[in-house]
C-alpha cells in the first residue's frame, strides 16, 4: 500500500485526538497472523505517522475454480497448505473485459485492520464485509482502499476490521440455460460471496474480528447481491447482523429462470472455438476443457451481438436455491431475512445506463423492452399497457427528467435522454428500494433510508448528474473527493461515521465521532430519508447537519412501478 497523507478526518477533528496513541502505533513492518498452521504475512503503513493500518491481501477462501470446478459452486478451503503465505498484494481479479492481470484463480479476499496495538486485547471487533458492483460483468477489490475507513474507526474509538471479497462475474459466475440448471451451476457468483462469508466465520477472529458481528455492504451489483442473499440463503448463520445497500435491491435487474437466456448460452458455446461441435445440452464438459482466453473471446463476441447489457446475471434457481421466485413475490410473502439494514440511492441512478444517443419515443420503448423483458419474442398485452402507462407518467418534459433539478437543460442531447434516465432510474433503483424498505419496516425490521444528492459529485459530468456510484468515494473517504471542498470533507466523514456506527452498534446514531444529525429509523408511520448533501451544513464544520425528508418523491410514478413489479421481472 502506498503511503497516505494526513487524512481529512484527522485534520477535521484535530490532532489532539491522537495524543494517547502516540506511544502505541509503532509496529513491525510486516504483520503476520497464523491461520491453520500458515503464517499469513501482510504489510503495514502508519497513516499521518500515527495510526497503523495492516493489510492482508489475496487470501484464498476456495479452490481455484478450474477444470471440473469451472461453472461450479465454490469448494471452500480452510488451510493454505504452506508454512508462509505472502499477503502483501491483492489477488488477481476474476476474468472480465478490459482489465489486465485477470485470472480464473481469483477466489480470494482482503483484510484491512488497525495495527495490533490499536485493537482491544480482551475483545474482538465488528467486521465490515464489502461486495463490489459492476453489473455482474466486472469488478475488482483493489480499487477500494479501506485505509480511511479503518483510520476513522480508530479515531472515533470503535475500531473495526474490513474484508473485501472477489467473486466470479459474467459466464464464469452466472451461467445461463437449462443445462446449467440441471447441473446445479446457477448463481455460483453469489455462492462465491457466501463462501467468503463462511471463511470470515471460521478465521476472522485470528485478525481481531468478531465473526458474530458481521455487516455486509455493497454497491450496485454488490448491493443487489446482498438483497438477493436476503431471500433464501440463510445469512444469519454466517454471523451477519446488518447490511448496507448502496443503490441496489433484489429487483433492480429483471430476473427470470435460467431458460430465458438459453439463446445467450447457446451463442456463448457456439462462439467458443473448442466447442463449436458440442452437442446441445451436453456442453459443460467441452467448456471446462476450453482455455480461459477462448471463453473470454467468446464472451466478448456475444456481448457485441446482443443488445441487452446484462447477459449474465442472477436467475431464479428453484425452491431450494438462493432465489426461489421473483423477489417481489418473496417480499410480499415475507420470505426474507429479518436482518436490520440501511438502504439508499443516489439522485440520478438512471443516467449511467441510458445511451446518450437515444432520441425518440420509439427508441425509448425499444430500450425499455430490452431492459425489462429481454429475449421474449411475444410481448403480452399487459406488458405493452404497462409501457404505455409509464410513458404517460414520464412525459417528454426536460424539467421533469434526470439529471433532476436541471430545468430545461438538455446538455446538447435529445430530451428523450432525460426522460429515459428518469424512468429507468426509478424502475431499477428508486422504486425497488422503496418497496424493499417499506416491506421490511412493515415486518418489524430495523431499517434506515437515505438519498445522496450532493451536487459536487455532478461537477465532473453535468449530463450524468449525481450519478450511479458517485457516493462510493465519500463512504471510503477518497482524498481526491474529501480534499476538494471543506463541506464535501464533512459530508464524506459523516457518511463513513454513520456506516461504521451501524456496523458497531446496529444504529447509525451511536453518538461517537463527528457530531451529526440523528438519522431517524424508517418506520411505517415515519417513512423518512436522510438527505446526504452539503446544502444544510452550517459555517460550523465541527458538526454536520443534514435534512430529513419524506420518502414521497415521484410517489405516483413509483407506486405504479411497484404495482407492476412482476411484469418487469422484479
Amino acid at each position: 500500500m502506498a503511503p497516505v497523507s494526513t487524512p481529512w478526518s484527522v485534520r477535521l477533528l484535530g490532532w489532539s485526538a491522537f495524543s494517547l496513541l502516540l506511544a502505541s502505533t509503532t509496529q513491525a513492518a510486516s504483520p503476520a497472523v497464523k491461520v491453520n498452521g500458515t503464517n499469513i504475512v501482510g504489510s503495514s503503513q502508519a497513516v499521518g505517522g500515527l495510526i497503523g493500518v495492516d493489510f492482508f491481501g489475496g487470501i484464498p477462501f476456495a479452490k481455484p475454480p478450474l477444470g471440473d470446478l469451472r461453472f461450479a459452486p465454490p469448494v471452500e478451503i480452510d488451510s493454505l497448505g504452506v508454512p508462509t503465505f505472502n499477503a502483501t498484494e491483492f489477488g488477481a481479479p476474476c476474468v472480465q473485459f478490459n482489465l489486465t492481470g485477470v485470472s480464473e484463480d481469483c477466489l480470494t479476499l482482503n483484510i484491512y485492520r488497525p495495527s495490533e496495538a490499536l485493537l482491544p486485547t480482551n475483545a474482538s471487533v465488528p467486521v465490515l464485509f464489502w461486495i463490489y458492483g459492476g453489473g455482474f460483468l466486472e469488478g475488482e477489490t483493489s480499487i477500494y482502499d479501506a485505509t480511511e475507513i479503518i483510520v476513522q474507526s480508530v479515531l472515533r474509538g470503535t475500531p473495526i476490521v474490513y474484508v473485501s471479497v472477489n467473486y466470479r462475474v459474467g459466464p464464469f459466475g452466472f451461467p445461463q440455460g437449462t443445462e446449467a440448471a440441471q447441473l446445479g451451476a446457477l448463481n455460483v457468483g453469489l455462492k462465491d460471496q457466501l463462501a467468503g462469508l463462511s471463511w470470515v466465520q471460521k478465521h476472522i477472529s485470528a485478525f481481531g474480528g468478531d465473526p458474530t458481528k458481521v455487516t455486509i455492504f455493497g454497491q450496485s451489483a454488490g448491493s443487489i447481491s446482498i438483497a438477493q442473499l436476503y431471500l433464501n440463503s440463510g445469512l444469519e448463520k454466517y454471523g451477519v447482523r446488518g447490511a448496507i445497500f448502496e443503490s441496489g435491491s433484489a429487483g433492480s435487474l429483471p430476473i427470470f429462470d435460467a431458460s430465458r437466456r438459453e439463446v445467450v448460452w447457446d451463442s456463448f458455446v457456439g462462439n467458443t472455438t473448442a466447442c463449436t461441435d458440442a452437442t446441445a445440452g451436453a456442453t459443460f464438459g467441452c467448456l471446462r476443457n476450453a482455455t480461459t482466453s477462448d471463453l473470454l473471446s467468446s464472451w466478448e463476441t456475444i456481448a457485441a451481438l446482443f443488445p441487452e447489457p446484462f447477459l449474465f446475471s442472477p436467475v431464479i434457481d428453484g425452491p431450494n436455491g438462493i432465489i426461489p421466485d421473483l423477489p417481489s413475490k418473496l417480499l410480499a410473502a415475507g420470505h426474507f431475512s429479518k436482518i436490520p439494514f440501511i438502504a439508499g440511492t443516489v439522485l440520478d441512478e438512471g443516467t449511467d445506463f441510458v445511451p446518450q444517443s437515444i432520441s425518440s419515443e420509439q427508441e425509448l420503448i425499444e430500450f425499455l423492452v430490452i431492459s425489462d423483458n429481454p429475449f421474449n419474442p411475444t410481448l403480452s398485452t399487459k406488458f405493452q399497457q404497462d409501457i404505455a402507462t409509464l410513458l404517460q407518467l414520464y412525459p417528454d418534459i426536460p424539467a421533469l427528467g434526470s439529471p433532476f433539478g436541471t430545468g430545461n437543460e438538455t446538455f446538447g442531447l435529445s430530451s428523450e435522454y432525460k426522460r429515459a434516465s428518469a424512468l429507468l432510474g426509478d424502475a431499477s433503483f428508486q422504486a425497488p428500494r422503496r418497496e424493499w424498505i417499506q416491506t421490511a419496516a412493515a415486518a418489524g425490521v430495523t431499517t434506515y433510508g437515505y438519498i445522496f444528492t450532493d451536487q459536487h459529485a455532478a461537477a465532473a459530468d453535468p449530463a450524468a448528474g449525481v450519478q450511479h456510484a458517485s457516493e462510493i468515494p465519500y463512504v471510503y473517504g477518497d482524498p481526491t473527493v474529501t480534499e476538494s471542498n471543506m463541506g464535501v470533507g464533512v459530508l464524506a466523514t459523516s457518511m463513513t461515521h454513520y456506516w461504521i456506527s451501524f456496523a458497531v452498534s446496529g444504529t447509525p446514531n451511536d453518538g461517537k465521532g463527528l457530531p451529526r444529525t440523528a438519522w431517524p429509523q424508517y418506520q411505517p408511520n415515519n417513512q423518512v430519508l436522510i438527505q446526504f448533501d452539503t446544502t444544510n451544513l452550517t459555517s460550523d464544520l465541527s458538526k454536520a447537519t443534514f435534512a430529513i425528508i419524506p420518502d414521497t418523491y415521484r410517489a405516483q410514478q413509483i407506486s405504479f412501478i411497484n404495482s407492476i413489479s412482476a411484469d418487469l421481472g422484479e
